[in-house]
């Protein structure tokens, strides 16, 4: 007679194998079949577990999330003083969010779901109050929320903004256009606004510039 075979990480592969094939094909292109193949389980493995998609995709987009608040609070919980706080702030955008396509997509196929359905929108509020409160071991609630907001805000202009890339169409614009950023996005770009975003005093906002450009 044939037997069940004993597999208690299967559930935990549905759910990376849902996250690769969204980063891949975006949540409309994600189905039972495709992630089940991905997941290398039988197709039967899918109802078995999830009672259907929209429970897959929440346990999903909310280990998704799990993650990246996770290294919010390990780089801003290493950081020791307010310099230190800026800098991890700078790494986090850049080196767990801005230089991952898959960050990206995953993101915004997160925030597309949120936007329409409440068990969705309960992530990214999760996600956001954690960030929060990795930033407020360094910072005050009003500079938390307008640093979340750069966050924010970078991760979607780096998603959809092609202009520093597009050359041949800076070349064909009219001569009194302004020229373009060729590095819109960089990580000193970030710094700078980092520092705008934590710095009342001027002076002390010029000694992290001059940290972080040596």
């Amino acid at each position: 007679m044939a037997t069940r075979r004993f597999d208690p990480d299967r559930r935990d592969r549905i759910i990376d194998a849902a996250l690769d094939v969204i980063a891949a094909e975006g949540v409309a292109g994600a189905s039972h079949r495709k992630i089940a193949a991905r997941a290398g389980v039988p197709l039967g493995s899918m109802s078995y577990h999830f009672s259907g998609m929209d429970e897959l995709l929440t346990e999903a987009f909310t280990r998704f999330g799990t993650s990246i608040s996770d290294r919010f609070d390990e780089r801003l919980g290493r950081a020791v003083g307010i310099d230190a706080a800026r800098q991890a702030v700078v790494d986090l955008i850049h080196e767990d969010l801005l230089d991952s396509q898959r960050e990206l997509v995953l993101t915004h196929e997160l925030y597309t779901l949120a936007a329409r359905k409440p068990e969705f929108r309960r992530i990214t509020r999760d996600w956001m109050a954690r960030s929060r409160r990795a930033l407020g071991l360094h910072f005050d609630p009003v500079t938390c929320r307008m640093l979340d907001a750069l966050i924010e805000g970078l991760s979607i202009h780096a998603a959809l903004d092609t202009d520093a890339q597009d050359t041949d169409a800076q070349d064909t614009d009219a001569q009194d256009t302004e020229p373009l950023d060729p590095e819109p996005h960089s990580r000193a770009r970030t710094a700078e606004a980092v520092a705008r975003i934590t710095t009342t005093d001027p002076t002390a906002f010029d000694r992290f510039r001059e940290a972080t450009h040596e």
